[in-house]
């Protein structure tokens, strides 16, 4: 029985396993499925790959993904265990006039180094995503990943999209989910602020799961109430409500992250009045 042969068995056998786009082995081998145009152009879109990014696709087959992202100036590498599948996504990139941008390498994606990637892309399992997540979590923060069809787990998406795709020859039931990550900075711990201008000195304690952020907040000593909070990659923003100075003000801080300091500003507005300060918070050892 071919490995083709074989996949297609285990399909028909375990409807559980039908929305998938392949059967991974222990080895790496993942038997190529094509990913449609459309997604593939949604996976781009949702991630804004452009010509300062360097994209790598594990398990790029005919080397599609690879291909448009060098059309949008990317420089592009697909590694894939395939030899043939790695000829075949090269001839594909020569006939699309991308060969100086678009690379491709036969190998292991479980012993790829990720760490020159702003953006992975996949369209592989469940259980392979879970495999490759805490390699994942480890690149740079804000480095963007994007799978067709399967999630992280416990590790949510930024941002999920779904589309139709009938054309597909297995998924989930004639649709396709494009799941979006970037990669958060830490932001744990307790940070400290002066803003002479509005409270005196500011703190924050903050808490994380991924880039699920728990925030608690006071300025001058007074409590006030966290209204939101969001990390993606180094960028942090923080929303809350409370008295300052003997008034009700609402606060939008916006800032980037860099290891121990975080750099950005406040807006402040009572409803009338609105102005902006500059922050800057020192996380305590």
């Amino acid at each position: 029985m071919t490995v083709r042969a074989f996949v297609a068995t285990l399909l028909v056998a375990l409807p559980c396993i039908s929305n998938s786009q392949s059967w991974a082995w222990d080895d790496g081998t993942v038997p190529f499925v094509v990913t449609p145009d459309e997604v593939v152009d949604r996976m781009l879109g949702i991630a804004g790959v452009g010509p300062k990014d360097t994209l790598l696709d594990l398990g790029s087959g005919d080397g599609r993904i690879v291909i448009e992202a060098a059309k949008r100036g990317a420089r592009a590498m697909g590694v894939d265990i395939d030899p043939s599948l790695v000829e075949r996504a090269r001839e594909n990139a020569k006939a699309a006039d991308v060969a100086d941008l678009a690379r491709f390498q036969i190998g292991d994606f479980y012993e790829t180094d990720l760490g020159g990637a702003t953006v992975v892309t996949m369209y592989l399992l469940p259980e392979v995503n879970l495999k490759l997540m805490p390699k994942l979590l480890r690149l740079k923060p804000g480095t963007r990943i994007v799978s067709h069809d399967w999630d992280m787990g416990d590790w949510p998406a930024d941002e999920t999209i779904e589309l139709r795709t009938p054309e597909k020859s297995v998924g989930l039931g004639g649709l396709s989910r494009v799941h979006l990550w970037v990669v958060p900075a830490d932001a744990r711990g307790t940070w400290v602020a002066e803003i002479p201008d509005h409270g005196g000195g500011w703190r924050f304690t903050i808490a994380q799961r991924y880039q699920v952020l728990e925030v608690a907040a006071s300025a001058g000593g007074r409590e006030l109430a966290v209204r939101g909070a969001r990390l993606r990659g180094e960028d942090i923003r923080i929303a809350l409500t409370g008295t300052v100075g003997g008034r009700a003000w609402n606060h939008l801080f916006r800032g980037k992250l860099s290891g121990a300091r975080i750099e950005g500003e406040v807006s402040i507005s009572d409803g009338e009045n609105n102005r902006k300060l500059p922050w800057t918070a020192t996380r305590r050892p």
